[in-house]
């Protein structure tokens, strides 16, 4: 018998790209599976049209965005609390593979050990392009690192192999990972969250591995408004440093903070030039709340 998956998805004022995601999930070579679409306080028609569209999706609705952490662990709770062997959590903005989900679950399955799984993700505006075929932490720099990021696929990443962490673009968890660390931490709103789950989960044994027969497609940072948001400028300005404070030795903190402080500068000297205040006002502020809140 197939394994219980619940595919929870987060939908902020997006509707055109949760609809196109969830029509993508209708062609995937799984039976037993269940969605939930949690609304993330949207102030359009995206319930409505949802529910429309796609009567068999559970719909849950937040009054306010709750942020990418806390919005999906509304889900979560939900998955678990109905008997889900796994949860698996998607963005909305992405297509998916008809074969992605069994592909994650079998290899899953190959090991007790193994956790989380994360597929291989595409740009969607560039179809055979890589966004990244497995993610790596520098802690010397604070980067996360995109295995692949801009290179056509061309078999050199169809290797499984073990990840530091795994995107929250999509991820597939094992229930018992949940029950054991917990679900996303809330405080971080979003960025960074996932890198944080993926750390406690490597901390308590498990094994967070890359599949690379299972494919998706992002759109990449819609729900924000692209890569010059002052709210993910702020989230991940902030993030980055919390993290750091929380997994970090004391040596590759020493050596981080030269190189996030200069970054950070020379990143807010470009806003004031390109008279770009929000950023600005963003950056800096994500800069000082990093620095002052608790790991």
């Amino acid at each position: 018998m197939e394994s219980k998956v619940f595919i929870v998805i987060l939908n902020w004022n997006g509707k055109k790209d949760t609809l196109e995601c969830l029509n993508s999930l209708k062609k995937i070579d799984y039976k037993n599976y269940k969605i939930i679409v949690i609304d993330n306080g949207s102030k359009n028609d995206s319930v409505k049209e949802i529910k429309k569209e796609f009567p068999y999706a559970y719909i849950l609705k937040n009054k306010t965005n709750l942020g990418f952490a806390e919005g999906s662990n509304i889900g979560i709770r939900y998955a678990l609390k109905n008997n889900a062997d796994y949860v698996l959590l998607l963005n909305n903005d992405t297509k998916v593979d008809g074969k992605f989900l069994p592909e994650m679950i079998s290899l899953a399955e190959s090991d007790e050990k193994i956790g989380i799984v994360c597929p291989k993700v595409y740009f969607y505006s560039k179809p055979k392009f890589l966004q990244y075929a497995g993610l790596r932490f520098n802690f010397n720099k604070g980067e996360s690192l995109l295995l692949g990021y801009g290179e056509k696929d061309g078999g050199q990443f169809d290797k499984i192999r073990e990840a530091d962490f795994c995107g929250g673009t999509c991820m597939l968890v094992k229930k018992e990972v949940f029950e054991r660390i917990g679900l996303l931490d809330k405080d971080y709103f979003a960025y960074f969250e996932d890198n944080d789950f993926g750390f406690k989960a490597r901390k308590a044994g498990y094994k967070i591995i890359f599949c690379p027969k299972a494919r998706i497609w992002h759109k990449v940072s819609a729900s924000t408004g692209g890569q010059t948001n002052p709210t993910k400028e702020y989230y991940l300005t902030r993030n980055n440093l919390i993290f750091m404070k929380k997994y970090s030795r004391k040596s590759q903190l020493i050596n981080f903070m030269p190189h996030y402080l200069i970054k950070s500068t020379l990143c807010s000297l470009s806003y004031i030039r390109k008279g770009r205040f929000d950023l600005f006002n963003a950056k800096i502020k994500g800069v000082i709340d990093g620095l002052w809140k608790n790991a």
